[in-house]
């Protein structure tokens, strides 16, 4: 029997089972802690650059630092990942970060952290974060094998959404009792005992010699690809789109919470843990097979609701209600961010998964940009009128993507 959009409905497993196989369970309970560590360094470095330098600007190029490498390097990654072991590439993403935490908190110790090593660590650590999607990300649906690769990869969302909410909320209490030195410590040790758990892993690769002078070509000849098949074209059309205009909106949430709703800090960080709340239990709904609909309809149509409560907060009088609608939208992000991987991962031909993952990941890097402008529209016409703004933007370009790509 098959889904509307061709592929056959599988029959859900339980969660349990997945966790029964010991490489799913590496790279999934790996990938868990990995990404809470850089949420706590990505809050953490945020509010020692707000406290050292008093300039929300400083914060914008903190955070900016650790994504911006997912726009520069992630296809370069993605082509990377065809031809060198991924199992390597995943270690090497661990330890990175690992060592890069190691001297940042030995500088704290001593008195001698500046801006200038947090920004510099950041785009460190950020370039190996550029790998995950096209290496640890497409390990893990691989893992689970091609029967059950919709259950692994929503509980792995999942797992990414409770990471968003509980990293900045351990990086919070980290800053504040332990100080910086305390903070990097933490994810030192974390990340290096990441990269231990994750040796034993199993990983069959058929590799093949890497030549970097070929990788222009590699990522041509994956776009080429593309563009004969309209369904990965919407992924990575909806992908540019939802992180340029709708997540956009996590620039905004704290004048947003301040300035707009009049409430305190701690209801403003509870307002920024709406929407990862909602993709939590979204994602926990499609990993438990309650979720059951046509992929393409789930990804773009998830979009579409995320941006869509988006417009409803803006006009919204209340706080609560806010918060209310962010949850719903969450559950739209847990559709798109799962069906996202789950559909290159059956669209693209194994010989060409990373690569194209790759080019997905330059997709997501182009949020960085997305807050600048919506930061920009803000200072002309308010908070509420940006994200108002850059929702409509957004609800358009994902309709004019899909009624393109229908025809095609």
């Amino acid at each position: 029997m098959n889904s509307p959009d061709g592929a056959p409905i599988e029959r859900q497993p339980a969660v349990r089972e997945l966790l029964r196989e010991p490489d799913f369970l590496r790279l999934w309970l790996v990938g868990g802690c990995a990404n809470a560590m850089r949420w706590l360094e990505l809050l953490a470095s945020s509010l020692f650059a707000f406290e050292i330098t008093g300039s929300a600007l400083a914060v914008t190029g903190v955070v900016a630092a650790r994504q911006l490498p997912q726009l520069v390097f992630g296809a370069f990654a993605g082509a990377v990942s065809e031809a060198v072991d991924r199992k390597l590439i995943v270690m090497l993403a661990l330890l990175v970060p690992a060592t890069v935490s190691t001297v940042l908190a030995t500088l704290a110790a001593v008195g001698h952290l500046a801006l200038g090593h947090i920004v510099l660590g950041n785009l460190l650590a950020g370039t190996m974060w550029a790998t995950e999607m096209s290496t640890r990300r497409r390990m893990v649906g691989e893992a689970a094998g091609p029967h059950r690769i919709v259950p692994a990869i929503a509980l792995d969302s999942a797992t990414g959404a409770a990471t968003r909410m509980l990293g900045p909320l351990l990086g919070g209490f980290a800053f504040q009792w332990l100080g910086m030195k305390g903070a990097y410590t933490v994810t030192a040790l974390v990340q290096f005992a990441c990269a231990f758990a994750l040796s034993g892993l199993t990983h069959h690769q058929m590799t093949r010699r890497l030549a970097l002078g070929r990788i222009p070509a590699d990522i041509a000849e994956g776009l080429r690809f593309a563009r004969t098949r309209p369904l990965i074209l919407l992924v990575f059309g909806v992908t540019v789109v939802t992180n340029a205009f709708a997540f956009s909106y996590q620039g905004l949430v704290a004048p947003l919470g301040l300035a707009e709703f009049h409430v305190s800090p701690a209801l403003v960080g509870l307002l920024a843990a709406g929407e990862p709340l909602g993709a939590l239990l979204g994602g926990a709904m499609i990993a438990a097979g309650v979720l059951r609909m046509d992929r393409r309809l789930l990804f773009a149509g998830g979009a579409s609701l995320f941006m869509t409560m988006l417009l409803v907060v803006a006009l919204s009088p209340s706080y609560w209600l806010a918060l209310a609608v962010l949850i719903v939208g969450g559950f739209g992000t847990a559709g798109f961010s799962n069906m996202q991987t789950t559909l290159m991962l059956t669209e693209a031909p194994i010989e060409m998964r990373s690569r194209l993952m790759g080019i997905v990941t330059v997709g997501i890097g182009t949020g960085p940009l997305g807050v600048l402008l919506a930061g920009t529209i803000a200072r002309e016409i308010g908070t509420r009128g940006a994200v108002f703004t850059m929702a409509s933007l957004g609800l358009a370009a994902t309709l004019a993507l899909v009624l393109a790509l229908r025809r095609r």
